[in-house]
């Protein structure tokens, strides 16, 4: 990205406005929604202003689980009492979760870098800041910092290069347009944030489970159209027996973007029973929010993902054939 999208007045006025706000961010929170919220959270407090961090859960990632406690994960009617919410890091309403009906009705405002969504399109204040070429909502958000005239603490900074670098891949995804990206992140480490230490709390303290079941889902990783696309699976047997701390997607993902020849990637969950999840990532070729998009789901280009009904022997052949209409405007291997 060039130039990243001005912080609409709007917004500001919105957040000057209101007096009490509900934070919330999508199910599943990753680095960047957990970060974005947690840091928009603690500039309101410091504008004088109640803040109140939402999250549906679950906190399936071990990066993010020690920011569980300090999320409401249940709207009560005090809570939501005069509230105004501020949407983090979503714009399609099922993405929040069990949240979305307690948020009916509020004043609403969008932050988002994902593709336009229904939420957004229904924000009850008509209120939305939406970058799709923004790296990260951190990135985002501390443009809005900024234009409130105010500067990160380094708590907020910690959080927001925490963000920054969840959804760059530690800047693997950043090309020769990405120079704001860096600019922003010096800003961030400038107000006190360590890209050391946010390495170590993205990429360590991971369990030995982690390793095994990642271990198990490259063994059985299949390739098609002449090896563009690799694809993997996890039973759900596997997630009762290594926990939910086994999952590992990012490093995952990592090691086999390194395969030679590959476009992209698809692992597919079995969540429950009678529900699967499904998780796609892909270099500049292939569009794999094209093929969330066919199943309900959403997200970027290089990164999305659906939920499907379904078992992973029905949902492996649909994905494929989704797959299969996309190889030629691709230019992939039939």
């Amino acid at each position: 990205m060039a130039h990243p999208v001005p912080v609409p007045p709007a917004l500001l006025d919105f957040i000057k406005r209101g007096k009490k706000f509900l934070v919330v961010g999508h199910k599943e929170p990753d680095g960047d929604c957990i970060g974005s919220q947690l840091a928009l959270s603690s500039v309101l407090r410091r504008l004088g202003k109640e803040a109140i961090p939402c999250s549906a859960g679950p906190f399936k990632r071990s990066e993010v689980l020690p920011y569980k406690e300090r999320c409401t994960l249940h709207i009560s009617a005090q809570e939501r009492e005069g509230a105004w919410v501020l949407v983090m890091d979503c714009s399609t309403s099922y993405r929040t979760g069990a949240l979305a009906v307690a948020l009916e009705g509020l004043p609403t405002a969008i932050i988002d870098h994902h593709a336009l969504g229904d939420y957004a399109q229904g924000a009850s204040e008509g209120i939305l800041y939406l970058d799709p070429t923004a790296p990260s909502v951190t990135f985002m958000t501390l443009g809005i910092i900024e234009a409130l005239g105010l500067s990160p603490t380094k708590e907020e900074a910690e959080l927001l290069l925490f963000g920054l670098c969840t959804d760059t891949g530690f800047f693997r995804h950043i090309d020769e347009q990405g120079a704001a990206t860096f600019e922003y992140a010096a800003r961030m480490i400038r107000g006190g944030a360590s890209p050391k230490q946010a390495f170590q709390r993205i990429h360590g303290g991971k369990s030995l489970n982690s390793r095994i079941l990642m271990g198990i889902m490259l063994s059985r990783v299949q390739a098609y159209f002449g090896g563009s696309l690799l694809l993997t699976t996890e039973a759900y047997e596997e997630t009762q027996r290594f926990g939910l701390e086994g999952r590992d997607s990012d490093t995952l993902y990592q090691v086999l973007q390194a395969v030679r020849g590959v476009e992209a990637i698809v692992i597919i969950r079995q969540e429950t029973p009678e529900n699967c999840t499904v998780g796609l990532r892909s270099r500049d070729r292939v569009n794999v929010a094209e093929i969330a998009a066919q199943f309900g789901g959403g997200g970027h280009k290089n990164a999305a993902g659906c939920s499907i009904p379904g078992t992973i022997e029905a949902i492996r052949p649909q994905i494929l054939k989704a797959f299969a209409g996309k190889v030629a405007a691709w230019g992939l291997t039939p």
